[in-house]
């Protein structure tokens, strides 16, 4: 039987408590998906006391204090444990923490501080706890000083001295910029005759990847991806020379959350084997958006930040290449002004496109019940939701062929008995119209259009599988403890 390891996870996010992006989700999702394996590893997540979580007024009882050294003198740490939590989870307060309301703030040397000193809080308290962690793992640059630090001390810290690191990298071009001097007043040294380009010697994320004894991404398609020039933030060298102890783990959707099957948002609940009565709330929707009231009309969908990262400068483009195809759309987010102002523009100029710049969870969960295409078109995709959800709720997805996108859907040009969704290759609105016009080729085949659904629907994206390969990782790391230390 493996062993029962003990895995210190940080992280800068935790979802529900505080949540700007997909490293929430995993921060409140992989956690609980290791402690329900038939032998579970003791994780506990350690993550900062934002302000606006002392705000919600949780249970917590004091477990630690203790300081931090800085260069201007001791900072001091203190930590509380969640009561009423399915699994440990401790929170880290602290003046660099308190200093701010916002988890990430527009002073790059104010986060750096923040997070540095939460990293090396989150290693103080395991050892103020004497739980002693066999993984330490560690998310993006917020918690890579945690990671850099026990490196350069572990051979002298017996505490640690069998400790190892893994880090996943959830976006990799956030690398710290702009934080250094945090790192350095906090006793971080730049890494010198490193094997990380001159530039990034004293960034927080490549002295994270130069330090940890795994590498994680969200997906294996951007595990392959960061080695290339094109998606690498210039690291693609140093990270090909790390190749070997580089993986690639999909992200899991919250099958909870994301259920049609028990969906409260919804005019009709439905399943797999029920999805006929799935045409109810694509009828419901319409009403909703005062469309045209004609189910038989492909209805698009795109439910996305209004970001350039994730294409959405393509749909509008796009949208016009076919504007002489029958179909309606729908177009939900907010973001970049000028993003929302040409989804307006969108609007104004056809009557069968509804352009709604704001965050409504409830409206998503509609959209993506009634609509039958959704267009993910990024220009980069480290893993995505967005294309888990809609084939759950029977939405083929329409996506560009990069990252976590092209992991889970299978394209029905390569193979139409088997496909789930509609890949295109260049970040271009030719591209994107190309395979929306694909896609509304096979539409008007109903029993194509069926199947294309039901397999969508029968992806297992569940946080379990994700776990079991994380669970693997943290076996193999140990494995390699022993070997070390015989």
């Amino acid at each position: 039987m493996d062993k029962k390891l003990k895995i210190l996870f940080l992280a800068a996010e935790y979802d529900p408590l505080a949540k700007v992006g997909g490293l929430g989700d995993v921060a409140g999702s992989l956690p609980l998906a290791l402690r329900s394996l038939p032998h579970p590893p003791d994780v506990r997540v350690v993550i900062p006391f934002y302000p606006q979580i002392k705000a919600q007024g949780l249970k917590t009882r004091p477990i630690a204090a203790f300081d931090i050294s800085h260069q201007d003198g001791p900072i001091r740490a203190t930590a509380v444990e969640l009561l009423d939590s399915e699994f440990p989870l401790y929170l880290i307060d602290g003046q660099p923490i308190s200093a701010t309301s916002q988890i990430y703030s527009a002073d790059n040397h104010q986060d750096g501080l923040k997070f540095t000193f939460f990293s090396l809080a989150g290693l103080q308290l395991a050892e103020s706890l004497n739980w002693n962690p066999d993984i330490l793992h560690a998310n993006d640059w917020h918690t890579s000083p945690a990671v850099y630090k026990l490196k350069i001390n572990r051979q002298a810290n017996d505490f640690f001295h069998k400790t190892r690191s893994l880090l996943t990298v959830h976006n990799l071009p956030y690398l710290g910029h702009g934080t250094q001097n945090a790192l350095h007043s906090f006793g971080l040294p730049r890494a010198h005759f490193s094997s990380l380009p001159e530039w990034a010697q004293h960034l927080p994320l490549p002295l994270g990847l130069l330090s940890a004894d795994l590498i994680t991404t969200v997906s294996p398609g951007y595990a392959a991806e960061i080695l290339t020039p094109e998606f690498g933030a210039g690291l693609e060298d140093f990270l090909l020379s790390r190749e070997h102890d580089l993986r690639g783990i999909l992200n899991g959707l919250d099958l909870a959350s994301w259920d049609p099957q028990n969906d409260p948002h919804l005019a009709v609940n439905f399943s797999r084997d029920t999805i006929t009565v799935r045409q109810e709330n694509k009828i419901a929707l319409l009403k909703e958006l005062e469309l045209e009231l004609n189910p038989d009309l492909p209805l698009l969908a795109m439910i996305n930040r209004m970001d350039y990262q994730k294409g959405v400068d393509l749909v509008p483009d796009a949208l016009r290449k076919i504007e002489h195809l029958d179909w309606q759309a729908v177009l939900l987010g907010t973001g970049d002004p000028s993003l929302e102002d040409t989804a307006k523009q969108l609007e104004g100029d056809f009557s069968r496109v509804r352009s709604l710049l704001k965050f409504d969870s409830s409206l998503a969960h509609r959209i993506f019940a009634g609509s039958d295409l959704i267009l993910i078109p990024s220009r980069y995709e480290p893993c995505g939701l967005t294309q888990m959800i809609g084939m759950r709720y029977g939405c083929v997805p329409v996506a560009r062929r990069t990252g976590g996108l092209m992991d889970t859907i299978q394209d029905y040009a390569a193979n139409s008995s088997q496909s789930t969704g509609f890949l295109f290759d260049q970040p271009t609105s030719e591209d994107l119209a190309s395979a929306i016009q694909h896609a509304l080729v096979v539409f008007r085949d109903k029993r194509r259009w069926e199947g294309l659904k039901r397999r969508g629907m029968k992806q297992d994206f569940s946080w379990e599988k994700s776990a079991r390969h994380y669970n693997t990782l943290y076996q193999e790391l140990a494995a390699r403890i022993d070997k070390q230390t015989d």
